[in-house]
């Protein structure tokens, strides 16, 4: 069995040496005179002689597989003169689909929405099957390269520690998508309750008290359930700013301390443990789900479709719920801790998928390439990829906004809006690569709902949010073994201390046990990591 598993790993490595040594190494990347012959720099179409690529990535489930027939490619491909041939496989099939073709001769053109992972960015870069984009972003990518100047820490995030840019990511370009899940509250309870608007994490304890005891749904029976969500992480990712937790906070479990603006590994702070006491005194007072460690979404939507939620931390409470229980909540904001703090810290990055735009040693056209990608990180391009087509998909109205069809959101066959934009669109469960602007995108993020819930918490946005930490081979080695053995950790605790099943007298073993666990050379790499990331 292991002679096997041998001959196939020198196998791989052959093809992959041997599609590598098939080409001229300088010449990897750069256009050939003959595509910049073809090559229009401005304008469409990109060719004057039709070009064909081949792109491999990830397809959500309401998508059909023959993306060369949806509507929104089937218009690029007349606009640009460059046919696409799709393979896009399932999510559930995407990891293993990939690392077959990352491992085999048989490479696209392009991997697509494939959600290629920091460590395989850098891996498959330096082995030259992905080439640098620094040049081509340069030369031939006018939209991007107006974002780097606007918005510097995207290039940031986009450059590994050998300089080089290996892939392109979709960009969040409003705050509402930035904020990832957001707090709601049940405001026909908070009327039922004689109360205000929670304030403080004593003000949010007291509340959730009250829904538990008073009946604020006025059925007679002790039903509501106070906060609800799809997992703990819901309420410890908004309820950590109130402690001081998260500043920066996007890559494993180190933040910035906000008294002294160091890197820390927060999981082992007294204001970490501060927080759990907090969490785990709402678990035993069952104001909190009592299967939250364990609910499964179908529980969770069912739920709160009965509106029995009294708070929650999700997207759009109508478009989860439905708009009879639904259009009761409302935004709350970040609340104030014991301490004086108050931050909302649960926020991307503006640069997400970091690995959704990779281009392959095998492609011929880079500059084209370049070119295709980069309409969707401008404005014109930004209104094709989520909105489609004027007449077709969507209509212009007196005031200049843009609306979908009401063949889209008022559907005759009964389909939601994201099942009737999925005929036409592929951005539809992420599937998209560009610049995701308000004006054009219409996600749960673009809800009313969630835009007023988005201006309640702006005044408490942290100033530094960072992307995910790209790392050097030796450190990422490190990380696959201590590194994944201390988040994993560290999480199995929170859930044993909030639930009960482990005591807060055990903190200072707990804290004895991750020390032990390599700590200081985690902490030796995140900060190496930050350094690199701010010189970029």
């Amino acid at each position: 069995m292991k002679k096997t598993k041998w001959i196939v790993l020198v196998t791989l490595a052959l093809l992959l040496l041997g599609a590598c040594s098939s080409k001229n190494s300088e010449n990897i990347g750069k256009p050939s005179d003959e595509e910049l012959d073809n090559l229009n720099e401005t304008g469409f179409p990109i060719v004057d002689e039709s070009i064909s690529l081949d792109f491999f990535g990830g397809t959500g489930p309401l998508i059909k597989d023959e993306w060369e027939d949806i509507l929104v490619w089937e218009e690029y491909a007349d606009m640009t003169n460059i046919d696409v041939d799709w393979e896009m496989v399932s999510g559930e099939v995407l990891d293993e689909k990939k690392n077959l073709k990352l491992g085999s001769s048989d490479l696209p053109d392009v991997f697509y929405s494939a959600w290629i992972s920091n460590k395989d960015l850098l891996k498959y870069g330096e082995n030259g099957v992905f080439i640098p984009l620094n040049d081509l972003i340069e030369d031939y990518a006018p939209n991007l390269q107006s974002i780097f100047e606007e918005h510097p820490e995207v290039k940031k995030a986009l450059t590994f520690p050998d300089g080089n840019i290996y892939s392109l990511p979709t960009l969040q370009g409003f705050p509402s998508m930035r904020y990832s899940a957001k707090p709601f509250i049940n405001e026909d309870f908070l009327e039922a309750l004689d109360m205000d608007m929670p304030q403080t994490t004593d003000e949010f304890y007291t509340y959730l008290k009250a829904v538990k005891e008073e009946d604020p749904n006025g059925n007679g029976e002790a039903d509501e359930i106070p906060f609800g969500a799809k997992s703990i992480d819901q309420l410890t990712n908004w309820i950590q700013g109130a402690f001081g937790l998260g500043q920066g906070k996007q890559s494993g479990n180190v933040d910035l301390d906000p008294e002294t603006g160091d890197m820390r590994f927060y999981p082992i702070s007294d204001e970490y443990k501060e927080m759990i006491e907090y969490v785990h005194k709402l678990y035993s007072e069952e104001l909190i789900e009592q299967n939250i460690f364990s609910i499964e979404d179908e529980q969770y939507n069912a739920t709160g479709s009965d509106g029995l939620y009294g708070s929650t931390n999700w997207h759009s409470p109508v478009g989860t719920f439905g708009q009879e229980h639904g259009a009761s909540y409302i935004g709350m904001p970040a609340l104030e801790g014991p301490d004086g703090y108050q931050m909302y810290t649960s926020i991307n990055h503006r640069a997400v998928g970091i690995g959704n735009f990779a281009i392959t040693l095998e492609n011929e056209h880079p500059a084209a390439t370049m070119r295709w990608i980069d309409h969707f990180y401008g404005d014109e391009g930004s209104k094709l990829l989520y909105m489609g087509i004027e007449g077709e998909t969507y209509e212009e109205t007196d005031d200049g906004q843009v609306e979908y069809i009401d063949e889209i959101t008022d559907n005759p066959d009964g389909l939601t809006l994201d099942q009737a934009a999925a005929q036409y669109l592929t951005w539809v469960g992420g599937n998209s690569v560009g610049l995701a602007q308000e004006d054009y995108y219409k996600g749960s993020e673009a809800s009313y709902q969630e835009l007023e819930a988005t201006e309640q918490l702006e005044q408490y946005a942290i100033d530094e949010v960072w992307p995910e930490f790209a790392y050097t081979k030796e450190e990422n080695d490190k990380l696959s073994t201590f590194g994944e053995d201390i988040d994993k950790y560290v999480d199995e605790m929170r859930d044993k201390f909030i639930s009960g099943n482990a005591s807060l007298d055990e903190w200072d073993n707990y804290v004895k046990e991750i020390e032990k666990m390599n700590l200081d050379e985690y902490m030796e790499i995140k900060e190496a990591a930050y350094e690199r990331y701010l010189d970029n």
